[in-house]
């Protein structure tokens, strides 16, 4: 059985489509998923990026494309009233509700359709009040502990080489996208192209470096 580390955060559509699509994309296969939240603007920050929804004309077609990926594979899928938002507290409840960083998949899923289903604003006080009667965490949302774990998961992605969301991580090897959950597909099915061809792609030399 394969260990998989999902890694996620709330205000992502793309980690939303992976989420919902990933039980069906490995079906058949033997395989465990940690659900690991992580702060996606720490992610950004570390490597110096924009997110998608902060360069005007990328928002606007990555809303297009969510929504149209969402259509063609039949998944529910509606944009919140504003976005982004701030997921901090969603990101936190989350993690309020596990243990040592991590949350089980009703928790994601719950917290995902609170997002990325309705249209409504997904950080509205009211709403989050209600989110969180419903989930009944084991700690307190804003505790020390609660936010050091966030932290601590959001940090140890770093180092482990994850810049975006979602990824999912199973024996070193990171697959970054709603796209790649067929490539992850393949990888726990034994395809021989791993190996060489993954290992060949990273030893591309680069040709030339934006100066600062």
């Amino acid at each position: 059985m394969k260990h998989i580390t999902f890694y996620l955060d709330f205000i992502s559509p793309y980690a939303y489509l992976a989420f919902e699509k990933l039980p069906e994309a490995l079906k058949g296969l033997s395989y465990h998923v940690d659900y690991r939240p992580v702060l996606f603007a720490g992610l950004l920050k570390h490597h110096g990026q924009l997110g998608p929804a902060e360069i005007a004309p990328k928002r606007d077609w990555t809303y297009r494309q969510v929504l149209w990926l969402a259509h063609a594979h039949g998944i529910p899928l509606e944009m919140p009233a504003s976005h982004p938002f701030h997921p901090l507290a969603l990101l936190r409840l989350a993690v309020a509700c596990g243990e040592n960083g991590l949350a089980n998949r009703y928790v994601c899923e719950t917290i995902f359709r609170h997002v990325w289903r309705g249209g409504a604003e997904a950080a509205d006080a009211g709403r989050l009040q209600e989110l969180q009667q419903a989930l009944v965490p084991q700690r307190d949302p804003g505790s020390d502990a609660v936010k050091a774990e966030l932290k601590g998961n959001t940090e140890q992605a770093i180092a482990d080489g994850l810049f975006g969301v979602p990824t999912c991580a199973v024996d070193g090897k990171l697959f970054w996208g709603f796209d790649a959950l067929a490539m992850l597909r393949a990888y726990l099915e034994g395809d021989g192209w791993f190996g060489p061809g993954w290992d060949a792609a990273a030893q591309v030399p680069a040709g030339i470096k934006r100066g600062g």
